[in-house]
């Protein structure tokens, strides 16, 4: 497939059709591979809250897992600090 090389701003670009877009699933992100002459364009699966778990797990043994904001933000009593 032929396309055009566009100007976009201070860059040049190229314009993937809709019906690519949806096969590959290619949503807001791609990963660009170059090698030697060739430029190779992936759909980049990214799932909702990928790494969370490892995130987490890392956080508890840093001991940085604990709650920003009190447990008695609903009582009369707290303040605000600003």
């Amino acid at each position: 497939m032929m396309v055009s090389v566009v100007q976009i701003g201070n860059s040049r670009g190229i314009r993937l059709p809709q019906k690519i877009l949806s096969e590959l699933n290619i949503q807001d992100v791609v990963e660009m591979v170059i090698r030697k002459d060739e430029l190779i364009i992936k759909s980049v699966e990214k799932k909702p809250r990928q790494g969370w778990d490892e995130a987490f797990s890392k956080m508890s043994e840093a001991k940085a897992d604990k709650l920003l904001l009190p447990e008695n933000i609903d009582s009369e009593n707290f303040e605000w600090v600003w």
